[in-house]
């Protein structure tokens, strides 16, 4: 049976999704893009600042799953512009320091509410 995760730590859906699903031992997140939940505005700033907001929202999603970083298998990553790869991976990185997922990155036409950068994982949970 799944089960919906909610937590007003990190955005709520922009749309009829769920901020992420737990079912048989793991939790598949929606993508989070750089929304601060408490303004519900995409934060200022370049693309390391928006990953950064990123990283912080997709955490608290996992902790609300009874996750975290170490237990991700799967991140698929999106960026508006890969020339942003390197400054993207300064910050991904830092929050990957000891369990490296395996990872997707792409480049897209566009993001929603105007983002840079949008991550959504895979992780097993308790």
């Amino acid at each position: 049976m799944a089960d919906v995760v909610v937590t007003d730590k990190a955005p709520g859906a922009i749309g009829p999704y769920s901020q992420a699903i737990k079912c048989a031992g793991m939790v598949y997140t929606a993508g989070q893009i750089a929304l601060d939940p408490a303004t519900g505005k995409i934060v200022e700033g370049d693309v390391s600042a928006q990953t950064e907001r990123v990283m912080q929202n997709l955490q608290a999603v996992l902790e609300a799953a009874g996750s975290s970083f170490d237990q991700v298998v799967k991140t698929t990553c999106f960026l508006q512009d890969l020339n942003d790869f390197a400054s993207f991976n300064e910050v991904y990185g830092r929050y990957f320091s000891s369990n490296r997922p395996a990872r997707s990155t792409v480049q897209v036409a566009k993001l929603p509410a105007g983002s840079l950068v949008e991550v959504e994982c895979i992780a097993e949970c308790r």
